[in-house]
């Protein structure tokens, strides 16, 4: 059996901090073996095309940004034995703002991501493309795609593209699809669409006044040939059920 524990986007520093620390006393109880980040690990805002030419662009917290990151990264993965990141479009703005403006900064190694974010120190492996999560499934950002406003129907769509069930980020929002594919009265295939919604603390979300959002994680459960995965809703108080046991200390 092999367990794995699927964080959301966390986009620090902008993260529910009360929530990650549920998190991490979580992960501490809880018996897993592998744990992936689907994106967003980071917000870099002060690097982005919606801050340029304001006065975030000039900001001078980019680096205890990424230290407090790389914190809340180690909290939430030490416990396993095997950790994994997924690219996503928020991670993407270091290459794409070096790429704009001194594309021949590309060249250092420190200014790749993984070096960026001391993921290799972390030991954490990074993933540009898909990650297969466990067999039938793969772990995807989800920014690829057109999205759906109901959860789990933009990770059903991206599951119907690359025919392989699919848990996602992006979305900030938790919810789960399925479609059966059937032919002479006999269901040939299921696919399954999982997103797994946000840790984010949405009063930071200044740029939306009514999200659609809920805050939650997964967990991936491996048995030879058959996986379960269970999404995980976070309460108001920022506690959570996982297998009738409620864990995390309420706000």
């Amino acid at each position: 059996m092999k367990r794995t524990i699927v964080w959301p986007d966390l986009q620090c520093p902008y993260e529910d901090a009360h929530v990650v620390r549920n998190f991490e006393l979580f992960a501490k109880a809880f018996k897993h073996d592998s744990v992936v980040t689907i994106g967003d690990e980071i917000d870099l805002p002060q690097i982005s095309r919606w801050t340029e030419n304001t006065p975030g662009w000039y900001e001078q917290t980019l680096a205890d940004d990424r230290d407090h990151t790389v914190d809340v990264l180690w909290r939430l993965t030490q416990y396993a034995k095997e950790a994994h990141a997924i690219r996503s479009n928020h991670t993407d703005r270091l290459y794409n703002v070096i790429m704009k403006k001194i594309p021949a900064f590309l060249s250092l190694p420190e200014l790749r991501f993984e070096k960026f974010m001391k993921l290799d120190e972390l030991g954490i492996q990074f993933h540009k493309e898909a990650y297969p999560i466990a067999k039938g499934w793969i772990a995807i950002h989800g920014d690829l795609g057109g999205l759906n406003p109901n959860p789990g129907m933009s990770a059903l769509n991206q599951a119907k593209k690359a025919g392989v069930s699919t848990i996602m980020g992006h979305t900030h929002r938790a919810g789960r699809s399925a479609v059966s594919e059937a032919y002479n009265g006999s269901v040939r295939r299921v696919l399954h669409g999982v997103e797994v919604g946000h840790a984010m603390n949405v009063k930071a979300a200044k740029y939306v006044s009514m999200p659609n959002w809920q805050q939650a994680f997964a967990i991936v459960t491996e048995i030879g040939k058959n996986v379960q995965v269970d999404l995980i809703y976070v309460e108001k108080d920022g506690t959570f059920l996982v297998h009738g046991k409620r864990y995390g200390r309420p706000r």
